[in-house]
């Protein structure tokens, strides 16, 4: 089965919206993993509040993992579901977030713009048809020195990882999935991890995007190999200039 795309996968994920929390929460680590990764973006504390960029907020779990991390922060949450954004919206939030639904290539026709002092990009690249051309949109939503946390599915490239991907994915995932009547969007899901990028290949493609002082770091549990931190700034004498 080939992995989904822009109309297909947005229609996939506005369907699995209702039980898409239920699958989240039988995963171990899943929302520590995600406030581990907002930790990692090392935002300092004091001063004025910082603009954070939450692109592929989906139900809100790395919209609250940002909020848990960085209490003051005015955080703007994107993303192409519809139905994933009200499960988002209708949260109770500590302060107002700002949920706007547009896919990540249209921020600017959305009313979506820079400077952010950091963008957090969970799940989002591998699901994306020009992961190249959402990087580029997130260096322009950057202000010079801001921050980049990419978190996602990127295997090690070694076999056991994916050996451990392949079967939680097919022992437990895509069963659960299936029952609850979302097969076809877990089942591209898996798909889409086995095809993308490996963590050096992820870090890689961050550094063609003219990103500087890129780092993965890896996230612990049984997505140790599977999961990382993609951590990374938009150089703060920036060659390119805003109109990269």
């Amino acid at each position: 089965m080939p992995v989904l795309r822009d109309a297909d996968l947005a229609g996939a994920f506005n369907h699995a919206a209702r039980s898409y929390d239920i699958l989240v929460a039988a995963n171990p680590g899943y929302h520590a993993h995600l406030r581990r990764s907002a930790r990692r973006l090392g935002l300092p504390p004091g001063g004025p509040a910082p603009r954070v960029l939450d692109l592929g907020c989906g139900t809100g779990a790395s919209t609250a993992a940002l909020t848990a991390v960085l209490p003051g922060a005015d955080i703007t949450a994107v993303d192409a579901s519809a139905g994933m954004l009200r499960r988002a919206a209708g949260r109770p939030w500590p302060r107002p977030v700002r949920f706007v639904h547009a896919p990540v290539e249209g921020l600017a026709e959305a009313g979506v713009h820079g400077p952010f002092d950091a963008v957090f990009a969970a799940y989002l690249l591998r699901n994306t048809a020009d992961p190249d051309g959402v990087l580029a949109g997130a260096y322009r939503m950057l202000a010079p020195g801001g921050r980049l946390a990419v978190h996602e599915y990127a295997l090690s490239g070694r076999a056991a990882h994916r050996a451990v991907w392949n079967a939680v994915c097919g022992g437990l995932v895509l069963p659960v999935a299936t029952l609850l009547g979302d097969g076809p969007l877990y089942r591209h899901l898996w798909r889409s991890v086995v095809t993308f990028d490996t963590a050096s290949q992820l870090a890689h493609r961050v550094r063609r995007a003219g990103f500087e002082q890129v780092r993965v770091l890896p996230l612990p549990g049984w997505q140790t190999g599977i999961t990382h931190t993609v951590l990374a700034r938009r150089p703060s004498a920036d060659p390119h200039g805003a109109g990269r």
